[in-house]
């Protein structure tokens, strides 16, 4: 059985208890706001206002944490992105066309950004953390590779084209303090002129 199935004892004083999501999102908070080395668990319980023995119930470790963290990270910033993509049987031209207005969802596509950024910092110096960062970058690339794979142009130039988008995605999510509003939606049209042309 594992910890967090066990019944625990409730007291009318307590708080509400904690799900495995409100512990990695806090540690999502300090990495963005401090760094990896930050999250820790005395820090965590502080900033939650519970024991350190709260963790415990629902991972073995820091590690286990950090593992949870990057899995949140490429469900929520990957995974469920695609699977809402798909759900919605968008035509490739208008998802690309999504997908380069991805950066501009205002106060969310910050947030993502902010935690983006961070996660890569981590995995400069993390083989864990690296492997993630891999992993989502494939996945993302070949997946936009797909989209214009269904517009008609061969692989090679799908995955040119896919390379292109993404890095123009995470430029533009980095940098999003570079330019005026008009200035940045001037260069989302220009990626997309530039991107789409030559539809077959």
């Amino acid at each position: 059985m594992s910890r967090s199935s066990v019944p625990r004892t409730s007291d009318a004083s307590s708080k509400p208890q904690l799900t495995p999501d409100d512990w990695v999102r806090a540690a999502a908070e300090v990495l963005v706001d401090k760094s990896v080395e930050a999250v820790r668990v005395e820090v965590l319980s502080k900033n939650l206002g519970v024991t350190r023995g709260s963790f415990y119930w629902h991972f073995k470790d820091r590690d286990d944490l950090l593992s949870h963290l990057l899995t949140w990270w490429r469900d929520t910033a990957t995974e469920q992105i695609i699977e809402r993509f798909e759900k919605r049987n968008v035509k490739a031209r208008e998802l690309l066309r999504e997908l380069l207005a991805l950066p501009f969802h205002g106060e969310a596509a910050q947030v993502a950004a902010a935690t983006e950024l961070a996660i890569r910092g981590w995995a400069r110096r993390d083989e864990m953390a690296r492997q993630f960062v891999d992993e989502v970058d494939a996945k993302r690339l070949a997946y936009i590779a797909q989209c214009f794979s269904a517009l008609g142009f061969d692989i090679s130039e799908a995955r040119k084209r896919a390379f292109a988008l993404y890095s123009y995605e995470l430029a533009e999510s980095l940098l999003s303090n570079q330019g005026t509003d008009k200035q940045r939606d001037e260069r989302r049209v220009f990626m997309e002129r530039m991107l789409l042309r030559d539809e077959h």
